[in-house]
């Protein structure tokens, strides 16, 4: 039958436009794995932010906690603490550079605003990722 066949666009690996593997290391990363990445990130964010607002909660200290630590780590060590626990990593045009600083401002700006990281493509990644041109891949 002509419908038991799966048309070529069905066939597509992710991460294949970028040359990244289908699989293993360098595959890009779920996106269940991005998301506890990010919850980890935000849940210790916010226990820094509560060390310096105690005893009231952090409130939006957290959100600028989460973004200078977003920042310093991804362009220190390509890897946020929760990208880290959970074997993840930054993949970025240069590979065996650091990765831009305005490129780990404008990706944290945009995760920050939470709607853009969802937006996704048909690879799974970002628009935060997209536009500056880096990918979130197992380590």
């Amino acid at each position: 039958m002509v419908n038991d066949v799966q048309p070529p666009s069905q066939d597509r690996v992710r991460g294949a436009s970028l040359g990244l593997p289908a699989g293993g290391p360098g595959a890009l990363a779920t996106f269940g794995s991005r998301i506890g990445a990010f919850l980890v990130d935000a849940l210790g964010s916010a226990l820094v932010a509560g060390l310096f607002t105690a005893p009231d909660l952090p409130g939006n200290w957290a959100l600028v906690a989460f973004a200078g630590l977003t920042v310093v780590t991804l362009v220190a060590f390509g890897q946020t603490p929760g990208m880290r626990l959970l074997g993840l990593r930054l993949a970025h045009p240069r590979p065996r550079e650091r990765l831009a600083p305005w490129r780990a401002v404008v990706r944290t700006a945009l995760l920050c605003l939470l709607v853009p990281a969802l937006v996704v493509d048909a690879d799974g990644r970002g628009m935060h990722d997209r536009l500056t041109d880096t990918a979130v891949v197992k380590g």
